[in-house]
């Protein structure tokens, strides 16, 4: 396995709730139904995880935010792909995510490392 890239973000937490505050849809259009509840923090944790896999695939036009969502498996969250991210994510090679979220201090950050 090699790396195919790496993706770092950070999100100012009270400014993104405030954005999800202000815009209607936001929170559907941004995550899938399993992530909507969540506290926003760990909103905006996920969005930054987002963002970073984002730029991991070189910040692709056309990029559908529900085709990128943080799932919980055995060893925690743990990104998911689907159609439009999965469709960039195999040509560029990705066969494997890694990643890490945090929030502290009114921030929260993403890294997002991709194999192949």
């Amino acid at each position: 396995m090699a790396i195919i890239g790496i993706g770092v973000d950070v999100v100012d937490i009270a400014r993104f709730e405030r954005q999800l505050e202000r815009t209607p849809g936001l929170r559907e259009r941004l995550f899938v139904p399993a992530e909507r509840d969540l506290h926003p923090r760990s909103l905006a944790a996920r969005f930054a995880a987002k963002e970073a896999v984002a730029k991991v695939l070189g910040a692709p036009a056309g990029m559908n935010w529900q085709d990128c969502w943080i799932g919980l498996g055995s060893k925690g969250p743990e990104i998911q792909v689907k159609g439009t991210v999965l469709a960039v994510a195999k040509a560029n090679g990705v066969k494997t995510w890694h990643l890490s979220m945090s929030h502290d201090g009114g921030i929260a950050t993403a890294m997002v490392v991709a194999e192949g």
